[in-house]
């Protein structure tokens, strides 16, 4: 127990002696308030005093997912459109091909953010 702590306990205690076993509860609740004080501060200087923790594995992997599925959609829906612009094929051939490429996407990133 430091010093301060004492201090304050012995005149917890003087309190208790002055203003009678009435005032008892309220006493001991200031006692362990500044205590439950003392104790969130020194649990706050001892966090910022600890280093960093680095990036996590699972995000670098994640963010070259990222970059391969952007590289294989835009891939997939030039390759459409372009077979469908050459082929004189209805336009619409070719926003179903980019509208399964945005699903896809979405579908990715909705399972990603659940784990």
């Amino acid at each position: 127990m430091t010093t301060d702590s004492a201090d304050e306990l012995k005149a917890a205690v003087a309190a208790r002696r002055d203003l009678g076993p009435e005032y008892e509860d309220a006493i001991v609740e200031g006692f362990l308030e500044k205590v439950d004080d003392r104790i969130e501060q020194r649990v706050r200087e001892r966090a910022a005093a600890l280093p960093a923790p680095p990036p996590s594995e699972r995000g670098r992997q994640g963010d070259g997912q990222v970059l391969a599925l952007a590289i294989v959609s835009l891939g997939v829906g030039m390759v459409g459109t372009i077979i469908t612009a050459v082929n004189d094929a209805d336009m619409g051939l070719a926003f179903m091909v980019w509208f399964g490429v945005v699903a896809v996407n979405v579908a990715f990133m909705v399972s990603r953010k659940r784990s």
